[in-house]
């Protein structure tokens, strides 16, 4: 009845025609000094009350009794906890506290559309939306960030348009139940050939109607302007609000959590608010959204701007300013500091709802099942989940032409963790040009490889990664009768280089280009300018004209020049037909020069030019055709790579790292067998002697006494026997040491310094043996004896020799 009180002192002060700062001063002077204020408030009459009261109790509000948009037959109510089926007592006040706060905003609020407050859960059960709110600290570190946390949850969300977009309920379709008797229809007695020319006449309207709907939608198509929006402004939506302050959120902003994009407050698409909720209080949103939210202020604290439901102590608090602040008169705390008030306060209950927990497997898996589609204005969107496809395709975007998607523009395909780093996949289906995307460490180097077909020798433009390879190649355009390479960084300034081919000759084996290459008809080369040089010596630009046997030079151009100069050289064979060396002549070299130099005309220049240059031509041929070569080669690793499609485990990933799952398994095998082995070797030290006796027959005394000694004495004997293998190694090792000794002292003048390095490891070797011998006969002397007092106290245990016993007792 607060809400009731504040609106009637309203009233009456507009009655009195006070001022209205002076009415919202009074508003908040009240909600900071509650005690205060009601004392000096003026009090309603009973007739008032009960007036109110009738009031309050006619008005019907819609109650979201249609809401439940689960059933039985999606989950499983028996398995649900308790506190999704009933209410405990606080959950009960909080309704009734509810349906109070929803009929006095229907009373104040007429016009407004009904609070969403109490829908009902998946047990239909009715309870309030702060408690189906359960704060959960999840331990993956992508959570702890809003963007990748709201990715996250909109992958789960699959958003369904409400059947009525007016109203956040779904209503429940009630099955027609199918009648048992039927009334049969009455029998046809129409004529067929009227119905027949029905059915063309429906045929020829049907036909016109097509003709109106595919020009309508050329129309369209071309005018491609939205329609407007009869609902605009009146459907019912819900998103997130992330106000600023706390963990460095410099500002509000809006999350939409079927997408999960932000968006700021101003947004014009956010028309406005109707209520607020988090899992600690219900606000409802006081203020005018004639701009949208753009002049709204979000400070819940205010209850001017924001009328809270739950008086607790976890209310926000308003914002005041210095002024606000100074103005609290101190004298009337003091006066009633010994007054006490009404407790009205009331907590928001606990969460009905249990944990929240998202195993690993369910966080990788993100979406439904794995997979989710998303149908867009001619777009879909297809999701799935890390390693859930073979090929590593974890997103799909497909762009159609027309708005029934049935004509298919482009295929855009992400990929992860694949082994040849492809990253993104580039398909258009009008011009069937593929172009892949590769990340940092391909074998090749590769970054976008763009083609039409696998096959060697058409079209195909190949990016590299320039800081991955060491000639500096950043670019490779290949035709069928050309290719260009384009470079950077390199040493000898060479940045551009177009090799022009010529029809391949047959020959009857297969051809191809490392057998047989195709001919190379022109080379061009451009050059970067190098700095060192000037720049009428500075090539710019060389082009072998392979088949008309010439060579053409363009120099770089001075910056206080116009043009550049140029050279020409007819390169002919060193030798003519009847075998005499050709001599350089002034005609085989024509050139242009801007400045004109004596030393460019001597013909030993242009001789030693035009050898240059040949050796040059051999050498770029020759990479032409290692480029052709590693074409191929990139041609056929890309199809065993896409053949393959091998995707890369880490090696923590236990469950899927199938080399690390059969390798512990494998030793996991070998521990077992080691274990069985070991249990194995420790045998039955009376087995042998056991086995002369006839099984199942009683020892006697005389048998008993004869086994012992047989053991004790086969004990004995092996003893001793491994003594006199320790005590024959020691001695075998001692005189080869002395006689290695006596070697060294008759040939010590004769020893090389390697002879003698040899001899003083082999003595340390040697001397290394001999102590470890000595340790062994040493410690093998201490410990026989215990051995056989040991195996003796044994025999007179061991069960199956009980005469022993009787003989000694």
């Amino acid at each position: 009845m607060e809400v009731l009180r504040e609106k009637v002192e309203e009233e009456e002060e507009a009655e009195r025609e006070e001022a209205a700062e002076r009415a919202e001063w009074g508003r908040t002077e009240k909600m900071m000094r509650p005690v205060e204020v009601r004392k000096e408030e003026t009090t309603l009459t009973q007739e008032m009350l009960r007036d109110l009261e009738k009031k309050l109790s006619e008005i019907q509000i819609p109650i979201s009794a249609e809401l439940p948009a689960f059933t039985k037959d999606t989950i499983d109510i028996s398995k649900l906890p308790v506190s999704y089926k009933t209410n405990t007592p606080e959950e009960e006040h909080l309704l009734q506290v509810a349906d109070n706060f929803s009929r006095q905003y229907s009373h104040l609020c007429p016009d407004r559309v009904p609070l969403f407050l109490h829908p009902l859960n998946e047990c239909e059960v009715p309870k309030f939306v702060s408690t189906t709110l359960r704060p959960t600290l999840m331990p993956y570190p992508e959570l702890y960030n809003w963007d990748s946390c709201a990715q996250f949850v909109s992958d789960f969300l699959t958003m369904v348009p409400l059947p009525d977009p007016l109203k956040p309920t779904i209503k429940r379709e009630e099955k027609v139940l199918l009648k048992k008797y039927t009334i049969r229809p009455p029998r046809d007695l129409c004529s067929r050939f009227e119905q027949e020319q029905e059915v063309k006449k429906q045929q020829e309207i049907r036909a016109q109607e097509k003709k109106q709907l595919r020009e309508e939608e050329e129309r369209l198509m071309e005018a491609e302007k939205a329609k407007p929006d009869a609902l605009h402004g009146l459907r019912v939506h819900s998103w997130v609000l992330v106000l600023s302050g706390k963990r460095e959120v410099p500002e509000n902003f809006f999350i939409d959590a079927f997408t999960g994009h932000s968006y700021s407050t101003q947004d014009e698409r956010f028309l406005g608010i109707e209520s607020l909720w988090n899992h600690k209080n219900y606000w409802i949103n006081m203020q005018d959204c004639w701009n949208c939210c753009k002049d709204l202020i979000f400070d819940l604290g205010d209850p001017v701007r924001w009328e809270y439901m739950l008086l607790g102590t976890d209310k926000s608090q308003l914002s005041l300013t210095e002024e606000d602040d100074s103005g609290i008169n101190d004298e009337d705390d003091v006066e009633n500091l010994g007054k006490e008030d009404e407790d009205k306060s009331f907590d928001m209950p606990h969460s009905w709802v249990e944990q929240i927990e998202i195993s690993p497997e369910a966080f990788e898996t993100r979406c439904p099942n794995g997979k989710k589609v998303i149908q867009y204005k001619r777009a879909k969107l297809e999701k799935w989940a890390p390693y859930l496809n073979s090929n590593g395709l974890v997103s799909r975007l497909t762009t159609y032409e027309d708005l029934e998607c049935t004509n298919i523009l482009e295929i855009k395909e992400w990929y992860q963790n694949r082994e040849d780093m492809l990253e993104l996949k580039h398909i258009n289906k009008t011009t069937d040009l593929k172009t892949d995307y590769f990340k940092h460490g391909h074998p090749q180097a590769l970054r976008v490889h763009s083609y039409k077909s696998m096959q060697p020798e058409t079209d195909h433009v190949i990016e590299f990664y320039e800081t991955a390879r060491v000639d500096g190649l950043i670019k490779r355009e290949e035709t069928a009768r050309t290719m260009t390479e384009y470079y950077q960084g390199r040493p000898d300034f060479l940045s551009y280089r177009h090799a022009n081919f010529g029809p391949r000759v047959k020959k009857l084996t297969l051809s191809s280009a490392e057998s047989n290459p195709r001919p190379i008809v022109k080379i061009t080369e451009r050059f970067f300018r190098n700095p060192a040089k000037p720049a009428e010596e500075d090539v710019a630009e060389r082009v072998f004209l392979v088949a008309e046997e010439r060579i053409q030079l363009r120099y770089h151009c001075r910056d206080d020049h116009i043009t550049a100069s140029k050279r020409e050289f007819l390169r002919h064979t060193e030798v003519d037909s009847k075998g005499n060396k050709i001599i350089m002549t002034p005609d085989m070299c024509i050139s242009f020069e801007v400045e004109p130099m004596e030393h460019t005309k001597k013909l030993l220049y242009q001789y030693e030019a035009m050898m240059h240059l040949k050796r040059e031509e051999k050498l770029s041929r020759h990479q032409v055709w290692e480029s052709e070569l590693e074409v191929l080669e990139i041609l056929k690793l890309r199809e065993e790579e896409e053949a393959a499609h091998t995707l890369t485990i880490s090696i923590y990933d236990t469950k899927r790292n199938e080399k690390s799952k059969e390798y512990r398994e494998a030793m996991e095998r070998v521990m077992h067998e080691e274990h069985l082995r070991q249990v194995e070797t420790q045998l039955d030290y009376l087995a042998p002697f056991l086995a002369q006796l006839p099984p199942g027959e009683k020892l006697t005394r005389w048998q008993a006494v004869r086994l012992k000694d047989e053991c004790l004495s086969d004990f004995k004997q092996r003893l001793i026997n491994k003594a006199n293998l320790i005590q024959a190694r020691f001695e075998k090792e001692t005189q080869e040491l002395q006689k290695k000794q006596q070697w060294y002292q008759e040939n010590q003048v004769t020893l090389t310094p390697e002879d003698e390095d040899l001899y003083l490891s082999y003595c340390s070797q040697a001397m290394f043996r001999i102590r470890i011998l000595e340790q062994r006969l040493n410690r093998h002397k201490e410990l026989a004896p215990l051995k056989y007092l040991a195996l003796e106290e044994k025999l007179y245990k061991d069960p199956r020799l009980g005469e022993l016993q009787k003989i000694f007792a």
